[in-house]
C-alpha cells in the first residue's frame, strides 16, 4: 500500500516538475521579444498643438490625437477617485496584477468556455496592466498577450511609482470625440477644466475606458447614463462619496456639450489657417499635431472683428448695386420643410445671417421658414419658426418679390432691427477681397480677412492671391526718384509719350481721363496719380534701380525691368504690399511680416520669436548705477528717413488732396494710395498712420471688369475709413515724426517754385542742399516750367488737351492749395488703367 502511493506520489511529482518545466518554457517563449518597458521614462505622448491670439484669446487646436498633457499633481482627487472605482479600486496595495480581477476574469473564461464560447473574456486588468498594454503591447485578445501584459506589469511597478503609473495611464488612455488623456476629455465633452468637473461628470468619464462607443453619450445615452451610475455607486461604495452626494448625481442628465475643433473665433479663420501652414513649414506636420506647441500669435481679437465686418460691408455693399442673382436652392415644402432646409449647410463663419425658405408668396411680400436649429448632438431640433419678408424692407432690390421668388426657394435673411419677425434679402457676394492690418514698428499683423467666407472658400485673398497693385505701387517709384536726387518740387512733363517694346510695337500710356496736363511737380504727380509722368520718371532713373528697391522692399522677389511695372503691372499679394508700406511708416526700416510673436514647446521653452531686436544691459540682475537698458533696432534701413519722410508726405496729400479722399474723415493725419488696374479688375488703397498700416483689396477671383466705377478711390478707400475709424477710436491724432535736419520751404503746388507772397501755396520738405525747382528744367522738356505750361495750353486741342492754367498772382495766401472749380476730375481717381498696354 505504502509503495503504490509513493508510486503515485512520484508519478505526481513527476507531472507537476513537467508542467512546470512546461510552462517555464511557454513563459520564456512568450517573453523572450517583450519591449522594453523602460521607455516609459521618456515618454513623450503627442500633445494638443494650441494657438492663441495676443490676448491669450483660444484660437485653434491642432491634433491628430487630441490630448493635454496633465502631470499627476495637478489631476484633482475626484477624478482620480472616479477611476480607481472604475478601473482598480486597489491600485495604491497590489504589485500590478490585481488578485481579484484576475479570478473573475478566469471565472468569467470558464464559464464562457463550458457556454461554448472560445473568445478571451475580458476585465481583470490592473490599471499598471492597462498602461503595458497601451503603450507596449498590441490588443488582440490572446492568452499569450495577456500573460506578456502581467509580465511587464510586475516589471513597470518594480521600477515606477504609483503615481507615475497613474500620470501615464490618465494621460494616455482613450475616451472618445478623440480625446486622448482626461484633460483633453473634460474639455472635449464638457468644455471644462478637470478642476471644474462634478462628480457626474468625473464619473461619466471614468466610465467611458471600457469602449467609448458603447457609451456615446448621444447615440446610446440610456446605456452611458446607466454606466456612468455604476461607477458613481463604485465611489460612494469606495467611500469617496457620500450616498447623499451619489444620489443627487445620478439625477444629473449627462450635460455632454461636445468642443469644436479647429478655429474657435469665426472672425479669424483665415487667419489661424495661416498660421497652420506657417507652423507645417517650420516644423513639419508631425509635430504641429503632435509637438504640444504653445502658439502666441499677434492677433488683436477686436480688431480682427472690425476688419471682418468692414470688408464684409464693402462687398455686400458693392454687390448690391448688381442685383439680385437667384437662390441659393430650391426645396419641396408639401411635407415637412424645416426638414428640406436643414438638409442645406449655410456659411457657418457668417452668423449673422441665417438660411430660409419661401412657403407663401404674396404682393411683394413672402411669408419664410426659418432654417432649423440642431441640438448638440447635431440632430434637427423639432421647433419650427416663421416670419416674413417684405419688398419695402429690401432696400437693393427695386423688383416687387414675387418676380424674383417663388414657394420653395431657400435664401439668406437677416433680421430687420425694430421689427420682430421681419427679416431681408441678403446674398452671398461674387466680389471677394481682403484686408491686412499691421503694426507698422514690428511687422506683427493685427488682423487678416482673407475673403468674405472662410466656409464657402479657403483661398486666402490676403497671402494667396496674386493680383495686380495698379497706381499702389507708384510711392516706391517716386521714392526711388526722392532717393536719388530728385525733390517733391521737381516737375515732370505730363504729355503723350510712345514706348516702343522689343516686338516693334508701340505702347502709349494714358492718364485715367485721357488727357494730358503739362509740367506736374512729383507731389501733384503722386496725388492725381498720373501715369504718364510715371512712365517718364521712371525711365528717367531706368527700370533697373525701380527694380531693385521693390525688391528691397519686398514687393516682388525679382521684378521685370520693363517701364509697364512702374504701373503696378506686376503681381504681388496684399500682405507683401501692405508690408511695403509699413516699412514706409516705420521711418524706411524694414519690417518682416509676422502673424507669430512666439512659440513654445511642451516644456514652455521658447522656441521662435519674431522680434529680433537685441537689448543692451536687459540681462542685469541688479542695478548699480548703470544707464537703462537700450533696445537696439537692427533692421534694415532700406530708405533714407528723409526720403521717407518726403513719399510719406506726399502720400497724406493723396489723402488730403487726391484720390483717397474719402479717408479724410478720420481727422488724424493718414497717408495712403489708391490702385486702380486695367479694365477696373482690382481695387486697391493701402493706407497708414503712424501707428498702424492697412491694405484692401478688391476684385473678383477670376480676374474682370467690376465696372467703370470700381476704382480704388470708390471701394477700397471707403473699406479702409470704415476700419480705421473703429480701430482708432479713442487714440489721439499722432503726426508722422519729421527726421532732424530738413528744410521747409512754401512753394507754388503747379510748377515747383519758390511760392510768391500772395499766390497759393503748399509747405515742402527738403532735404538738406535742396530746395524748390529753380525753374530751369523740366523732366522731358528743357524749358522753363512757365512757357512749358504756356505752350502746352495752346497744345490742348491737339492732344485733347484740359491742362492746368498758371496759379493766379494775386490771391490770398493759403497754407494749401485746393482743386480748381471747373476741374470735375480732380478729385476722380486718375489710376493706372493701361489702355494700350500689351
Amino acid at each position: 500500500m505504502f509503495r503504490l502511493l509513493g508510486w503515485f506520489f512520484g508519478f505526481g511529482m513527476f507531472l507537476a516538475l513537467g508542467g512546470v518545466a512546461v510552462g517555464a518554457v511557454y513563459l520564456a517563449t512568450v517573453t523572450a521579444q517583450l519591449p522594453d518597458y523602460t521607455v516609459l521614462k521618456d515618454y513623450q505622448p503627442p500633445v494638443t498643438t494650441r494657438v492663441h491670439a495676443a490676448d491669450g484669446t483660444l484660437l485653434a487646436e491642432y491634433a491628430r490625437e487630441r490630448r493635454l498633457f496633465q502631470p499627476i499633481e495637478t489631476v484633482p482627487p475626484l477624478v482620480i477617485e472616479a477611476f480607481l472605482s472604475a478601473e482598480d479600486k486597489d491600485f495604491f496595495h497590489h504589485n500590478g496584477i490585481a488578485v481579484d480581477g484576475v479570478i473573475r476574469a478566469v471565472r468569467d473564461n470558464v464559464l464562457a468556455r463550458l457556454e461554448g464560447n472560445s473568445a478571451i473574456q475580458g476585465g481583470g486588468s490592473s490599471i499598471t496592466q492597462q498602461v503595458a498594454k497601451n503603450f507596449l503591447l498590441t490588443s488582440e485578445q490572446t492568452w499569450d498577450r495577456k500573460i506578456q501584459e502581467a509580465v511587464l506589469a510586475l516589471r513597470i511597478e518594480s521600477t515606477f511609482s504609483k503615481n507615475k503609473i497613474l500620470e501615464l495611464y490618465l494621460n494616455e488612455i482613450f475616451l472618445g470625440l478623440n480625446s486622448y488623456g482626461v484633460a483633453a476629455a473634460a474639455l472635449n465633452y464638457f468644455d471644462k477644466a478637470l478642476y471644474e468637473l462634478d462628480v457626474a461628470e468625473a464619473a461619466y468619464l471614468a466610465a467611458l475606458p471600457k469602449g467609448p462607443n458603447n457609451y456615446h453619450p448621444f447615440r446610446r445615452t440610456q446605456a452611458a447614463i446607466e454606466r456612468r451610475n455604476w461607477v458613481i455607486d463604485r465611489m460612494v461604495e469606495n467611500g469617496y462619496v457620500t450616498p447623499e452626494d451619489g444620489d443627487k448625481a445620478k439625477e444629473e442628465p449627462l450635460n455632454v456639450i461636445p468642443r469644436a475643433a479647429g478655429s474657435q473665433l469665426y472672425s479669424a479663420e483665415y487667419f489661424t489657417e495661416e498660421v497652420r501652414r506657417e507652423l507645417a513649414k517650420l516644423y513639419g506636420e508631425d509635430q504641429l499635431y503632435g509637438g504640444g506647441l504653445s502658439v502666441r500669435t499677434t492677433l488683436e481679437p477686436r480688431l480682427q472683428e472690425y476688419a471682418r465686418r468692414a470688408l464684409m460691408d464693402g462687398l455686400i455693399e458693392f454687390d448690391h448695386g448688381r442685383g439680385f442673382r437667384g437662390p441659393v436652392a430650391s426645396v419641396e415644402t408639401a411635407e415637412d420643410w424645416g426638414k428640406a432646409v436643414f438638409d442645406i449647410t449655410p456659411l457657418s463663419d457668417v452668423p449673422e445671417w441665417q438660411l430660409a425658405v419661401v412657403l407663401e408668396m404674396g404682393d411683394n411680400q413672402a411669408t419664410i421658414g426659418l432654417r432649423p436649429e440642431a441640438d448638440v448632438d447635431g440632430a434637427i431640433l423639432p421647433n419650427r419658426v416663421t416670419g416674413t419678408l417684405a419688398g419695402p424692407d429690401i432696400k437693393w432690390v427695386s423688383k416687387p418679390l414675387q418676380s424674383i421668388l417663388k414657394v420653395g426657394d431657400v435664401v439668406y435673411v437677416s433680421p430687420v432691427g425694430g421689427k420682430q419677425g421681419a427679416y431681408t434679402l441678403e446674398q452671398v457676394p461674387q466680389i471677394e477681397g481682403s484686408l491686412v492690418a499691421m503694426d507698422p514698428r514690428t511687422g506683427r499683423v493685427l488682423a487678416m480677412v482673407g475673403g468674405f467666407s472662410f466656409a464657402e472658400s479657403e483661398f486666402n485673398r490676403a497671402t494667396q492671391a496674386l493680383r495686380q497693385p495698379g497706381s499702389a505701387f507708384k510711392p516706391f517709384v517716386y521714392a526711388a526718384a526722392l532717393d536719388n536726387g530728385y525733390t517733391p518740387a521737381s516737375v515732370i512733363l505730363d504729355a503723350p509719350v510712345e514706348i516702343r517694346n522689343g516686338d516693334g510695337s508701340i505702347w502709349r500710356p494714358e492718364n485715367y481721363a485721357q488727357e494730358f496736363y503739362g509740367p506736374q511737380t512729383l507731389r501733384r504727380g503722386i496725388e492725381r496719380s498720373r501715369n504718364v509722368m510715371t512712365v517718364r520718371l521712371a525711365r528717367d532713373i531706368g527700370m533697373p534701380l525701380i527694380s531693385e528697391y521693390a525688391k528691397m522692399f519686398g514687393i516682388y522677389d525679382e521684378m521685370q525691368p520693363v517701364l509697364a511695372m512702374a504701373l503696378g503691372a506686376g503681381e504681388t499679394t496684399n500682405l507683401r504690399l501692405t508690408s511695403a508700406y509699413a516699412t514706409l511708416a516705420n521711418g524706411g526700416r524694414r519690417i518682416v511680416p509676422t502673424l507669430i510673436d512666439r512659440i513654445q514647446d511642451r516644456y514652455g521653452k521658447t522656441v521662435y520669436r519674431h522680434d529680433q531686436r537685441t537689448c543692451e544691459g536687459c540681462e542685469a540682475t541688479d542695478w548699480h548705477g548703470q544707464a537703462e537698458p537700450r533696445i537696439i533696432d537692427n533692421r534694415q534701413q532700406v530708405l533714407d528717413p528723409m526720403t521717407d519722410y518726403q513719399i510719406t508726405s506726399m502720400l497724406e496729400g493723396v489723402v488730403q488732396r487726391g484720390t483717397g479722399t474719402a479717408a479724410r474723415a478720420l481727422n488724424r493725419p493718414v497717408a495712403g494710395k489708391t490702385g486702380t488696374t486695367n479694365d477696373y479688375k482690382d481695387a486697391w488703397f493701402v493706407g497708414f498712420t503712424p501707428e498702424m498700416t492697412v491694405g484692401v483689396y478688391l476684385g473678383y477671383d477670376n480676374p474682370r471688369s467690376m465696372g467703370s466705377a470700381a476704382t480704388g478711390g470708390g471701394l477700397a478707400v471707403p473699406i479702409f475709413t470704415d476700419f480705421m475709424a473703429k480701430a482708432m477710436q479713442g487714440r489721439p491724432a499722432t503726426p508722422f515724426n519729421v527726421p532732424s535736419g530738413m528744410t521747409t520751404a512754401w512753394v507754388n503746388p503747379s510748377t515747383g517754385a519758390k511760392a510768391f507772397e500772395g499766390e497759393a501755396a503748399i509747405e515742402e520738405s527738403f532735404k538738406p542742399g535742396t530746395g524748390p525747382n529753380p525753374m530751369t528744367s523740366v523732366i522731358g522738356m528743357d524749358v522753363n516750367a512757365y512757357d512749358a505750361i504756356q505752350r502746352e495750353q495752346q497744345m490742348q486741342q491737339e492732344y485733347g488737351g484740359g491742362f492746368d492754367t498758371l496759379p493766379p498772382r494775386s490771391v490770398q495766401p493759403v497754407q494749401d492749395y485746393a482743386p480748381p472749380p471747373d476741374r470735375g476730375g480732380y478729385f476722380q481717381e486718375d489710376d493706372s488703367s493701361l489702355r494700350g498696354m500689351m
